[in-house]
């Protein structure tokens, strides 16, 4: 099995073409072993050079309320009273660490996010 690190943006393109020609592979074949490693190899060179960035606390928010088809009124139970939630989505006032527990657990919103210093420059 000839694999060789990811270097460059050639290795790259490489790497991608043989995954693709290997996604059928089997697991516990050469091939399906080749893919494994491959993709590895793959994600570690991704999370170097294209690092994804957490989203902004109230873009977080705003993005699982539109996903699941909430209103502001739904977030009550885990922020507070409707001025309360309006006050966080209009970024005047910043979360407490009981809003992002609740958050977190209710809506899946990664934790990581929600503690996030809030991008003040981003319009509401």
């Amino acid at each position: 099995m000839d694999i060789k690190p990811i270097k460059t943006e050639t290795d790259y393109r490489a790497a991608l073409r043989d995954i693709e020609g290997l996604m059928t592979a089997d697991l516990d074949t050469p091939e399906g072993e080749r893919l494994d490693i491959l993709v590895t190899l793959l994600e570690a060179y991704e999370q170097r050079h294209f690092p994804l960035d957490l989203p902004d606390p109230v873009e977080a928010i705003r993005f699982q309320m539109e996903q699941k088809g909430l209103a502001p009124k739904d977030l009550e139970p885990m922020i507070g009273r409707s001025n309360r939630v309006y006050e966080i989505l209009n970024r005047k006032r910043p979360l407490t660490l009981k809003m992002i527990w609740r958050l977190h657990r209710d809506l899946g919103i990664p934790a990581e996010s929600l503690i996030k210093p809030p991008n003040t420059t981003t319009p509401p």
